[in-house]
């Protein structure tokens, strides 16, 4: 049956959209701003358009709940042009039309420009209307296919309607990137594909956060985290997959902001509160029992070689889009040293993913180099940074190059071997699977960065526990949910 989608209450569609042109943003006499993305200049993920329509392309989908059901569906992302408006705006209406046979789905993500430069994380518009959390004058859009092969959802065309925002004062307030001690497991599935269309490669270095609210665009770092490990080292590196066991958890908002699960306290993981006190029954939103307490998943290079884990562990995790400091886009093809001091001599702390955001503080120019400070002794070149220019200067320079002064993270041995359950890379409707590091992984610290050349394993999957517990297996208690100390 044909019919016509409509989500947004105050927007009328009239006729069918036109397809394969971007209308620009129409402004009325009140302000308010209409345009119709372009599908065809859209960034896919399991979504491919063609004849002017889109629809789930079943090679490149990965399986999340649709957002009116928990149960796993194939779902695609088309991630559409932004479109800059002449009047603020912080309420964001969509309509989409096409056909939407039962049971399958078409809903529209939104996000907008902050003032501090990045983006705010994707709201969902409910109703057909998405609130902002702040004033911004450019707005993206992600359509959201879902269907099974016999109700596959096609669309022709998206509406986006932008109201102007209501008269306010704002500033852009100082504010450290939230911060929480959780627990990681290393993901695996090299050859998979992960939420955002990205093919998982060997020794890859990104990460996995259990909700598609802050999940970046392929090949973008608009959300990036900073993971420091308890021996000191630290990694940045971009969220590009959805997981672990939870798809719809962003643990880190306040429960005002947060999707689902708002009775937790503010960063306490779901599946860790299921794990460790037996919350919503000890299972997770797919109804298994969790067989760890894992908040973020690592790939393979950004366990082994950036961190020099080689079990899973509590690692404290920096969201690097909640604070106010600069983000700037590591630009190097491969990933990069982080070092103690503005110096090529000093130790390596840690890595910098080449697909990463790092959080610029300032820049220091010594007689080799100009340095850029990306946290507390963490130190990168400038020239690996694409937009370094009119960076302001550190007030003193640090007075030991020799190394950091305190380690990073927290001191408690790793936790469980066994891995999380699967991200948007696996069936989550299976039993939870994953990837456990095992005693083949390179040694702590080596190497310092990029690709390694050793044998460990790449990706080969090990069926999880399904028995639940109150604390990790070595008998360390499970974190509580109070921020860390900003690393």
């Amino acid at each position: 049956m044909r019919m016509r989608l409509r989500t947004a209450t105050l927007l009328a569609v009239v006729g069918a959209v036109a397809l394969g042109t971007a209308a620009p943003a129409a402004a009325t006499e009140t302000g308010t701003a209409s345009w119709n993305p372009d599908l065809v200049a859209g960034e896919s993920a399991g979504v491919v358009v063609a004849d002017g329509t889109a629809r789930l392309d079943r090679s490149g989908t990965h399986l999340l709940p649709a957002d009116d059901d928990g149960a796993p569906v194939p779902t695609g992302l088309l991630t559409l042009p932004a479109q800059t408006l002449d009047t603020p705006t912080d309420r964001v209406g969509t309509a989409v039309d096409g056909d939407l046979p039962e049971g399958s789905t078409a809903t529209v993500d939104v996000r907008g420009l902050r003032a501090s430069g990045g983006w705010t994380e994707w709201i969902p518009a409910t109703s057909g209307t998405a609130t902002l959390p702040e004033t911004t004058s450019q707005v993206q859009t992600r359509l959201v296919l879902t269907g099974e092969p016999a109700t596959e959802p096609a669309v022709r065309g998206v509406t986006v309607t932008a109201l102007p925002a209501a008269a306010r004062t704002e500033a852009v307030v100082e504010s450290a990137a939230l911060n929480y001690r959780v627990f990681a497991t290393r993901e695996g599935l090299v050859g998979g594909t992960t939420a955002n269309g990205h093919v998982i490669a060997e020794r890859d270095q990104f990460v996995a956060l259990p909700s598609r609210r802050a999940l970046s665009p392929r090949g973008t770092s608009d959300y990036s985290v900073k993971v420091c490990a308890p021996n000191g080292r630290c990694a940045f590196a971009p969220v590009w997959d959805v997981g672990p066991w939870n798809t719809r958890d962003d643990y880190w908002n306040p429960a005002d902001q947060r999707q689902e699960w708002k009775d937790l306290p503010q960063g306490l993981p779901q599946a860790q509160a299921a794990y460790a006190d037996g919350y919503n029954g000890g299972r997770d939103q797919y109804g298994r029992t969790p067989s760890n307490p894992a908040g973020i998943d690592l790939g393979d290079g950004l366990f082994w070689d950036a961190l020099g884990l080689t079990d899973n562990s509590w690692v404290t995790v920096d969201y690097l889009w909640t604070g106010s400091v600069r983000l700037s886009l590591v630009s190097a093809e491969e990933p990069i040293d982080v070092l103690s001091a503005p110096d090529a001599a000093a130790d390596v702390v840690g890595v910098a993913a080449e697909s990463a955001a790092v959080p610029v503080e300032c820049a220091l120019t010594t007689d080799a180099a100009t340095w850029l400070r990306i946290g507390t002794d963490q130190y990168i070149d400038a020239d690996v940074v694409s937009d370094a220019e009119g960076v302001a200067a550190c007030d003193t320079a640090p007075a030991d190059a020799a190394g950091p002064t305190d380690t990073a993270g927290p001191t408690d041995t790793a936790g469980p071997t066994d891995a999380a359950g699967p991200t948007s890379a696996t069936d989550p409707g299976d039993e939870a699977t994953g990837d456990a590091a095992t005693g083949d992984a390179p040694a702590a610290g080596t190497p310092s960065s990029g690709t390694s050349t050793s044998d460990a394993p790449t990706g080969s999957e090990s069926r999880a526990s399904n028995s639940p517990a109150t604390t990790d297996p070595t008998g360390s208690p499970a974190p509580t949910a109070e921020p860390t100390s900003p690393q």
